[in-house]
């Protein structure tokens, strides 16, 4: 009796242990479910895709496009590439319509291969998209960010510099081999991960038409949709609701919210006569868009209009797309 005692006793730990061994395994799988059901994803429509916009160049007008590609740096359509031109002086500043307001007079397309240059009083100018190796590399700085771009060469230099009857500025290309700016450098809230070639700081800029409404109620000759230059025009939600979509979906494509634009004296720019006005939209948007006092330290005095949003998932976006507001439970 007493050996079947010890070999009981003896034999008690490993049942504790396996005991022990399925509780944990228990609580794991429960909180594995847990975890699985937390992390739902429930879709709210909150909207649709009215238009999309490239911008080739940086301050140049805009292309509208019925469907484009969104990249991890923004929207893309055949070879047009959201603002991978940059024109710069030749010492690699950057130059925008804030310094040269007739840049929004300028028209770029790209076909076949080819980009198109068009502006009031110019003769069309084509060059081919791909810029031959040779060409020089120059060191630029936009915002403050250094950031390279290869020279498109004397031709379509010299055809900017004429319009604009400015001082010598030349064109030039981002390539993918080149090291993208960091979005976090310009806004503290961008990700690591988030990244740009020439845009201000974002990929992706959203903005709602019932938020255009609203602003032309208010003001007395209307603005357009080309003074605030957003890649998404978004119908059929309320004037400022893109402010609090945080996660959203379009077509396949996934879209993290970040922060909301904070406009400048580029938005005064008249986008049919390249006529900087300094005030309007600027100052009524100044009258009742201002930031909450708490998040001065990251918008300044600058009014909110649109939002900016990083891409979590690329793919394909198209006019006429739901936009869905994607909500974890």
């Amino acid at each position: 009796m007493s050996g079947l005692r010890g070999s009981l006793g003896a034999a008690r730990p490993g049942w504790v242990w396996g005991a022990a061994a399925l509780l944990a395994l228990g609580a794991l799988l429960g909180a594995w479910r847990w975890a699985g059901r937390r992390r739902r994803r429930r879709l709210q429509r909150v909207g649709t895709v009215l238009r999309l916009f490239v911008y080739p160049v940086k301050s140049c007008k805009g292309v509208s496009v019925r469907r484009a590609q969104v990249t991890p740096m923004g929207l893309r359509s055949g070879d047009m590439r959201d603002r991978f031109w940059l024109v710069i002086t030749e010492d690699g500043h950057m130059v925008t319509a804030r310094q040269e307001p007739r840049l929004v007079l300028v028209s770029v397309g790209c076909d076949d291969g080819h980009s198109t240059f068009e502006a009031p009083d110019m003769e069309k100018l084509c060059l081919p998209v791909n810029v031959p190796r040779k060409n020089p590399v120059h060191n630029c700085r936009v915002f403050g960010q250094d950031i390279q771009g290869r020279d498109c060469g004397d031709e379509v230099a010299q055809w900017i510099t004429t319009f604009l009857k400015s001082q010598p500025y030349r064109l030039v290309h981002f390539e993918p081999s080149m090291v993208p700016r960091k979005s976090k450098n310009a806004i503290n809230l961008f990700r690591n991960t988030d990244e740009v070639a020439y845009p201000d700081c974002s990929p992706v800029l959203l903005l709602s038409e019932a938020s255009m409404d609203d602003l032309n109620t208010r003001l007395e000759k209307k603005a357009k949709i080309q003074n605030f230059r957003p890649n998404i025009l978004v119908a059929d939600c309320s004037a400022f609701e893109e402010d609090t979509w945080e996660d959203i979906l379009i077509g396949d494509v996934e879209m993290k919210g970040t922060v909301c634009c904070g406009r400048c004296i580029l938005t005064t720019v008249n986008p049919d006569t390249g006529v900087m006005d300094r005030k309007e939209p600027l100052e009524t948007l100044k009258s009742y868009r201002l930031c909450d006092p708490s998040e001065r330290h990251i918008y300044k005095t600058s009014p909110l209009f649109g939002k900016y949003f990083a891409v979590d998932k690329t793919g394909t976006i198209q006019v006429g797309d739901p936009v869905y507001k994607m909500i974890w439970e």
